[in-house]
């Protein structure tokens, strides 16, 4: 049973079931549905896929997850690297495999995501900002997934675009907590070659054009009024929260806690935009 919820743990679970519901938001927003069957079992798909992103990310980050992340199963020693290989490697085929019962698209957009996650992983991840943009890009691109499975996908692209710059902002952050470990490792992220603060400029940047952003979906009478006033309580001023407190305590247990509030965020995000569209 022990083992069993190491595996568990290597998948971050909770962060694949908000892939599933990305994927559920991006087909509830694109209109006409023609099998919510499809659209299931696209969530389905992306939750295994995640699950197999977040394994074999372990699999790549344990010289530097022993010392930012010690608690994780890989560190740990619950699990072996091969295993968690393996595992993860599993994961992902099963994933493509049900993509083969939605539509031709979305095989393809399967393959594209898992070959981002594992070149993100294994390479990706320590370059400067690519590996930032290639993991915000297949966060944005499971709201895309969800549209696909319906007669229009191009509605998904509006909330495909906030997860876009929201993962990417919240990423570079990941980088300035992470700091320590990705220094040992020799990685060469942002607020190593360019420093924090310049990091946490960027960050508020990003952050500030995606606040800017959520009001035109209402402005164009896209979304509706509800959507506007849960954007705006819901997700807008809590970013503003982060972007201040980030500033005034840049230390790594501070904008740890912060990344759990933003990750708590993508949820009021999703259910401002599901619901914006009635």
């Amino acid at each position: 049973m022990r083992k069993i919820l190491s595996y568990l743990k290597l998948t971050r679970p909770q962060n694949n079931f908000i892939t599933a519901i990305s994927v559920l938001v991006g087909g509830a927003v694109s209109g006409d549905i023609e099998s919510w069957g499809k659209v299931f079992l696209a969530c389905l798909s992306a939750f295994f896929i995640s699950a197999g992103g977040n394994s074999i990310n372990d699999f790549f980050d344990l010289k530097i997850d022993r010392i930012n992340k010690p608690y994780r199963p890989l560190p740990k020693g619950e699990i072996s690297p091969f295993s968690a290989l393996v595992f993860s490697i599993s994961l992902f085929l099963f994933g493509i495999l049900l993509s083969f019962w939605i539509k031709p698209l979305s095989i393809f957009v399967a393959l594209v995501a898992c070959g981002l996650l594992i070149v993100y992983s294994s390479v990706l991840k320590r370059r400067l900002l690519l590996g930032n943009f290639t993991v915000s890009s297949v966060s944005a691109l499971a709201f895309v997934y969800g549209g696909i499975a319906t007669q229009d996908f191009r509605l998904s692209l509006i909330p495909a675009g906030f997860a876009l710059l929201f993962h990417l902002g919240r990423e570079v952050l990941k980088d300035v907590e992470d700091l320590e470990g990705d220094t040992f490792s020799g990685a060469s992220t942002l607020p190593i070659r360019l420093g924090v603060q310049f990091s946490l400029g960027f960050c508020s940047l990003v952050f500030s054009l995606l606040i800017a952003l959520t009001v035109f979906p209402y402005i164009f009478h896209i979304f509706s009024f509800l959507y506007l006033i849960l954007v705006i309580l819901g997700v807008d001023l809590v970013i503003v929260y982060v972007i201040w407190s980030m500033w005034h305590n840049s230390f790594s247990s501070n904008l740890h806690r912060l990344n759990n509030i933003l990750k708590a965020d993508m949820v009021l995000g999703l259910v401002a935009i599901y619901l914006g569209k009635f």
